[in-house]
């Protein structure tokens, strides 16, 4: 299943996920640091949604209480509400 979120307070745009049987299949970030979403990317695809979520969530940048691992984890919260 493809979901889309809109990130809030990091300078990435918009989060494609692929999710099947709770596995994140892919992940396409736009906007932000391109180098380390590529990477976070990488890291996560093939991962279970429920780890991704403990391991990302709460996870600052700089001088934000946010992050885009952080807003990762909470478009798979929203994801699981359904």
């Amino acid at each position: 299943m493809t979901f889309e979120y809109v990130p809030r307070g990091v300078c990435s745009r918009k989060m494609v996920l692929e999710i099947e049987d709770n596995v994140l299949q892919s992940l396409e970030v736009y906007g932000g640091c391109n180098g380390n979403l590529k990477g976070i990317s990488s890291l996560v695809e093939g991962m279970d949604i429920d780890e991704i979520i403990e391991r990302l969530d709460g996870i600052t940048c700089g001088g934000k209480i946010t992050s885009c691992p952080d807003q990762l984890a909470q478009a798979l919260k929203k994801y699981k509400e359904g």
